[in-house]
């Protein structure tokens, strides 16, 4: 018969290692929001955390350069104006 040589070999344990190799790139992978675990990680140290004012949150987009000089100053200029109005 063919085929019954490959059906009696003596790898069967090589498929269990295979499948918890997958398994644990694609859970590896869920940590960085990609379903393989291959991809880049977010390293971004500057993370905003719900404590983080207003104006925390403003001068770390500006240190991470999303925002330019000139709209920093705006947006801190109108929220510290905003914040005397209810002071």
């Amino acid at each position: 018969m063919y085929g019954s040589e490959f059906i009696s070999f003596s790898l069967w344990w090589i498929c269990p290692i295979v499948m918890f190799a997958m398994c644990f790139f694609m859970m590896r992978g869920r940590r960085g929001s990609m379903m393989c675990g291959f991809g880049s990680r977010n390293t971004n140290s500057q993370q905003i955390s719900a404590s983080d004012t207003a104006l925390d949150i403003l001068d770390k987009r500006y240190a991470s350069g999303e925002i330019d000089k000139e709209e920093y100053e705006e947006k801190k200029r109108t929220l510290t104006e905003s914040s005397e109005l209810f002071q």
